[in-house]
This record gives structure tokens, sequence and C-alpha cells, in this order.
């Protein structure tokens, strides 16, 4: 999968922009503050239909103006041209001109896999990061997953009111609330087992990149769950046994809404354990796994954007990294630093040096 030409209208700082890729490496460098990130960023809304610096859509328009535009040239099998129009109202996206209503039916037609800076938060924050992060890699291989996650949280959402009206009249019929627990059983296997089946195939390559990277492969993920060696009668024990925690809280305290994700490494916590050092090394492993299993899955590998990677890593590290890149992917490379890129490298690369919302081919 591949981006051939982008077009922008007044997004972030590019008032108007247009520009044709290479299949291969893209490099867009320039001073801090240029829009460097904002260029990647565009691309990335474009294929998932948001930011991934969790800013609200109406910040993406550049000041002063009531809309924004991303127009993206998009190859797989075929050739399809994808577009998102943000305005303060909300957003419309389209394919091949073609108005698509549901924003879970435009997802998953564009695969990206991002690494930023701010990725060590997968490792360091709660589990409610990590999860949001997989459900937002497997609903791009995956568009029933994302429907599944949908129904789930929308059940949720109504069993936690039904479990507070049960707080507030003791004598609230226990029927529907079995009903609704039922299904969120049904719907949560569903979940669990994409998830299972996603990091069991991250598990198959992540400690061989992790060697590749540093030299030490002991690294792996545990996937923890609820709903782990799936057994539905045992399940609804602990779901009545803890009934009345429930009615008091409010909240349903069991579920794959409470699932994480542990990185192991030489036996321990890497989060507790690991110095930041190794916690970089841990996140890029799991970025290179996931290109991996994206292809084995879609028979197709996703955009990948390396957005200020230089900045965390030294020179070595870096073309370690960048020389287990396959050709065959689209990589694009954001940095104030390009001379840290080796020469071969950059000689497979198209270059862009970005000022001031100005883009020119080097």
């Amino acid at each position: 999968m591949k981006i051939q030409h982008l077009k922008l209208l007044n997004f972030r700082n590019f008032e108007k922009m247009e520009i044709d890729f290479s299949p291969s490496y893209n490099i867009i460098y320039g001073n801090n503050g240029s829009g460097k990130t904002n260029l990647v960023e565009s691309i990335y809304v474009l294929a998932l239909t948001k930011s991934f610096r969790g800013s609200v859509d109406k910040v993406l328009i550049m000041n002063n103006k009531d809309v924004c535009r991303i127009e993206g040239t998009i190859t797989d099998m075929y050739s399809n041209d994808y577009k998102i129009i943000i305005k303060d109202g909300g957003k419309k996206v389209k394919i091949n001109n073609n108005k698509i209503d549901k924003l879970s039916d435009y997802i998953s037609k564009i695969s990206i896999v991002l690494f930023n800076p701010d990725d060590l938060r997968f490792i360091k924050d709660s589990p409610s990061i990590r999860r949001k992060a997989i459900n937002l890699e497997i609903s791009q291989i995956n568009n029933v997953y994302l429907k599944n996650l949908n129904n789930y949280n929308r059940l949720l959402k109504q069993r936690n009111s039904y479990l507070k009206t049960m707080n507030i009249n003791a004598n609230t019929s226990s029927d529907y609330l079995n009903i609704l627990t039922k299904k969120l059983l049904d719907v949560g296997e569903k979940i669990y087992l994409s998830r299972k089946k996603y990091i069991d195939l991250l598990n198959e390559r992540i400690g061989e990149f992790y060697s590749n990277i540093c030299g030490i492969s002991d690294l792996s993920l545990e996937y923890q769950s609820d709903f782990k060696n799936f057994d539905s009668e045992k399940i609804l024990k602990k779901y009545k046994a803890n009934l009345n925690r429930d009615i008091i809280l409010g909240k349903t305290m069991i579920g794959i809404h409470h699932d994480d994700i542990k990185f192991n490494f030489m036996g321990y916590n890497i989060r507790d354990y690991g110095s930041e050092g190794q916690q970089k090394n841990a996140i890029i492993a799991y970025k290179l796994a996931e290109l991996e299993v994206f292809y084995k899955i879609r028979n197709n590998y996703p955009i990948l954007i390396l957005d200020d990677l230089f900045s965390e890593l030294d020179r070595s590290k870096i073309n370690n990294i960048l020389n287990l890149i396959n050709e065959k992917i689209q990589t694009f490379i954001t940095t104030t630093e390009i001379d840290k890129i080796n020469n071969n490298i950059l000689q497979r690369s198209k270059l862009f040096m970005v000022n001031d919302g100005i883009v020119r081919e080097d």
C-alpha cells in the first residue's frame, strides 16, 4: 500500500499544497516548527480520520479558515482516490468521490503504522492507552472488529446504566441485566479472540526484531484478560459473583474493557524495570513486528511513518532500524538531522525540505 499523490487545502500551516511521493523512502526535513510533522499527520488523518496528536478536528483547520481538505491517491491492488473534508461542525469522507456515510466503513481501507516520540506512552501509561492502540491497529486489518468494538461499547453503556437503575431501586428485575450480560459476553469473546490472534502474531516476530536492533531477543508480549482461556460458564459465574459490587459502583468490573498488554523483557515487565532506551527499542521492535503482521494478514504492507525518530536514538541504532525495513514498504521519515541518515538510504530516497508550510522537493 502506497500513497502516490497528496493534496492539502488549509490543513494546519499548509494553505495549498500538492506533492508526489516515492514508493520507497521519503525523507521530510527542516527546522523545528516548519511543518514536517503536520505533513505526515495529514497522511495519517486521511487514513484513520483523526490525528495521532490527540487533537480535536477543528485545530486541523488553518487559522481563519472554515474548512480543510485532504486528498490522496492510494495504490493497493488498485488505485483509489480518498478525500476527507473537515469543518467545525464535523467531517465527511469520500472514496472515488462517493460519500461514505459511516466512518467505520472507511477505516481499514488505508493501513498505516506510525512511530513518534509519544509512543513511549504505550509502555509507560495506563492500560487504556494500550487498548486504544491495539483497537486501532486491529481495526485497520479487520473492519468487523471495529463494528464488534462499537457494539460492545454500546452494550457496556447500557449495562452500566441499568446497574445504576438497580442501585436506585432494589426491586428492579435482573432479567434485562442478564440479557445484556449474555450479549456483552458473546461480543466480548469475539473481540478477545481477535486480540489474542493479533498478539500471538506479534510475538512471532517481536523478539527477532528486538535482537536485530540491540542483540537481545528476550522480548515478548503477554496478553492479560478476564477472558483468558475463554470459558463462557466460568465468566458468567464471575459476572454473577461481582453483581453486588457492580451495582454499588454502577459499572461493569469484568470484561475485555479491562484488558492489558505487558512487555516481558528478561523475565520482567519492561515498564517497571527497563531503561528508557530499552523501552524505546521495545516500541520500535513492536512497530516492525506490526508491519509483518499486517503483511501476513492482508498480503500488503502498510504505509510507515517514522516521525522524529532521530531525536530518540543514536546514529547506529537508527541505521540498524532503517536497514530492517523491507524495501517494499513506503516509508516517511521526518527529521531535523538529515546527516544522521547513511548515504545508502539517502540515495534511495526522495527528499523534501519543509519551511513554514512550503514544501520543496530537494
